[in-house]
Order: structure tokens, then sequence, then C-alpha cells
């Protein structure tokens, strides 16, 4: 006979690894399942930093569930040994007006009552001396803002989920699941398994495991720089703050020097060469030369003291909805079955309350916070034309 537990959580490198705490320590019997290491650099949640901000220029509806991230991100902090997760640098959107940053941010700050500064870029070049800015460019600063240190986190959430009672188990894909009544079957290459429910946290690898949702999540590759400076200290934490700036040449963002990883000035750019992958195909070490171009281009426009040569360069991978928001619900025909899919780049931030919904899901088929914004029927012509 299979082994049976609660919930099965498929894909506990990332986002998963918070479901599968939330569960256990609700006294579920749970296992966890990840196809490499907890955490791993072959997916969407490592990097050494990710960017967390209250301000959300995406749409409004993410700021309650930012606050609630914060004080669970606070929590797990305080009680999980694992040192310092969260590091308040404030955040500065930069955009000229009429952008999706600049507008996006202070709807947000507006609808919310969010304490802001607006700031001109005369302002941002005084407050913040390694900005170069156009004339017309705005910016928006917010004390609530920093980043993450994403391994990190996800050994905390691990580590309490392991001591709550949960078996991670790290090396074993799922291959196939079924439904089994109104539980489900789970295969991998090393046996089966049953459990009343199922939750898809399997990143990039979603829309294999579930078919049906494919042609939503999209794979893209992206290439993240730490670029040499030559005033490190225009890029120290306390002098710099994360950024996520919109200029004609694309949305760029960085953070600060930061002493647990690669030297240098950390610079992404969002959907980078907009290149489509197969998480199975993708080369991660396959940084090259016009991917350092591209971002050292646009830090010698804007940021010329961060533009040096590339210190390091790491791959990862976004994985898209069409409209960029994300897709956690209920499977619209298995309700067993719990998508936590679509995170589109912008996800890890959420990962503690994400974690917190999807357990809720999972045992209740609900949650008390508002995830209206990524329910599954918001694409509900796409997936009746499949």
């Amino acid at each position: 006979m299979p082994e049976r537990f609660d919930v099965i959580v498929a894909g506990v490198g990332g986002m998963g690894s918070a479901a599968a705490y939330h569960l256990a320590r609700r006294g579920r019997k749970v296992l966890g399942l990840e196809r490499y290491t907890i955490p791993n650099e072959m997916g969407s949640s490592h990097g050494v930093s990710r960017i967390i901000r209250l301000a959300y220029f995406e749409h409004p509806s993410y700021v309650p569930l930012l606050r609630r991230s914060f004080e669970l991100w606070r929590e797990l902090e305080a009680g999980a040994g694992q040192g310092q997760l969260l590091h308040m640098t404030g955040c500065l959107h930069v955009g000229a007006p009429g952008t999706t940053v600049l507008e996006g941010c202070l709807r947000s700050c507006h609808e919310h009552d969010l304490q802001h500064e607006v700031l001109n870029s005369a302002e941002v070049s005084r407050r913040f001396p390694a900005y170069r800015l156009p004339a017309e460019t705005m910016a928006v600063l917010e004390a609530e803002g920093g980043f993450l240190v994403p391994e990190r986190c996800i050994q905390a959430h691990a580590a309490g989920a392991r001591a709550a009672g949960a078996e991670l188990r790290e090396g074993e894909a799922v291959i196939a699941w079924e439904p089994a009544g109104r539980g489900v079957q789970v295969r991998t290459e090393r046996g089966e398994y049953e459990a009343d429910r199922l939750i898809l946290t399997a990143g990039s690898w979603n829309g294999k495991l579930a078919a049906r949702f494919a042609h939503l999540l999209e794979p893209e590759r992206q290439v993240l720089a730490w670029l040499r400076v030559s005033r490190p200290e225009l890029f120290a934490q306390g002098a710099f703050p994360v950024f996520v700036m919109e200029v004609p040449e694309g949305m760029y963002y960085g953070f600060p020097l930061f002493a647990e990883g690669p030297p240098g000035f950390k610079l992404g750019r969002l959907h980078h060469r907009r290149e489509v992958v197969d998480p199975d195909l993708l080369d991660r070490g396959g940084a090259d030369a016009t991917d350092e171009a591209l971002l050292r281009d646009f830090a010698a426009r804007y940021l010329p003291a961060g533009a040096g040569p590339a210190e390091a360069m790491k791959v990862c991978m976004f994985t898209n909805t069409p409209d960029e928001h994300f897709l956690i619900d209920l499977h619209p025909e298995l309700p067993q079955v719990i998508l936590g899919a679509g995170f589109s780049g912008h996800g890890f931030k959420f990962c503690s309350v994400v974690g917190e919904v999807l357990a809720d899901l999972a045992l209740e088929g609900e949650t008390r916070h508002d995830i209206g914004l990524f329910s599954a029927s918001r694409f509900q012509r796409e997936l009746t034309a499949r």
C-alpha cells in the first residue's frame, strides 16, 4: 500500500517550503517532494537577495498581503535561528510621470495610506549620489522596503517544517499524479504516495505537472549580474536603497552591496532578453557577454559609478502568466489540488504569506486573505479553449 499523507507538496525548494511549514505547524501529516536540494539554484528562488516592498505598483490588492508577509517574515526570523532574513534599506520607485512604476506605486500609496516621499531627479541625486537621472524623472521613496535573503528564508521554512513533523525529501521529483477518489495519488522516481490534498508549487515545472495550465505558465530565462563599483560608499547599505526603475530601455531593479553575496552592485532587468525556455534544458551557467552588456549599458547611463565589469552573473527563471499576476487557486475540476504558480518574477517576497494561503486552501478550501486577483477563473476563456 502507498504511504498516505494529509497533504503532499510538489516542489519545496522555494515557495512550497513555506506551505509545508504552515501545514506542519497546524498538525498535518505533510510530505514535501523536491527534485533538487532545499534550497537550490535551479529554479526561481535563489540569488542571495530578493526585493520586498510595500508600495506595490503592480496592483493595490497586493498591499494587504505584503503587510501580512512582513509580519510572517519577522516572526520566522525571530524564531528560526537562521540569522537575519530581512534587511530594511528603503525602496526607491523611479520613473517618468505616466510610467507604470511611478503611477502604480502612487496609486497603492494613496489607496492604502502608505507613508512615502515624492522626489524629483535633483532630490534623488542629492539624497543618493549614485544616480544620474533625466530631468523629468520622479521617484517615490518608501521606508518599508528592503531585501530578503532567499536561501536562508527557505532553510528557515524547511527547518521549521521538519521540526513540526513534516517529511521533506530532496532529490525526489514528482513524475505524475492523478485523482484517487476525493484525494490524489502521486508517483515519483522512488515510489507512490497518497494524500487528501496536493499542492503544486514546482515553479517553472508546474506547467509540466498541470498540463491544463501549461499555456498560462511561460518559463523565461532571467540573468542577474553583480557589477564592479568605482565608489563603494555610494552603493552601501544605508546610502543606497533597493530600487525599481522604469526607463525607455525597460524596467530594472537593483540592490545595495551585500557582504554575503558576490562583490558588486546587483542588477537585473525585468524580462531580460524575453527568452522563453524549457526548465529542463536551460543552461544555468550560460550568462554571456550580451547579458552583461545589457545590464552594464543601463548602469553606465543611470548609475555610472556602478557600471564596471561583472564580478558574477547568475541565470534563473521567471514563470509568467499572461497578465503577470499570480495563479493561486483550487484546480477548477479537482478541488483536492491547489495551484501556487505563475509568480512572474515578483513572488518571492510573498513566500511567507502565500504559504499560509496555500495551507488554508488545502485544509479549508478557502482563505481569509483576499486572493481574488489570482483566481484561475480570470483565464476561463483560455482554459475553455483548450
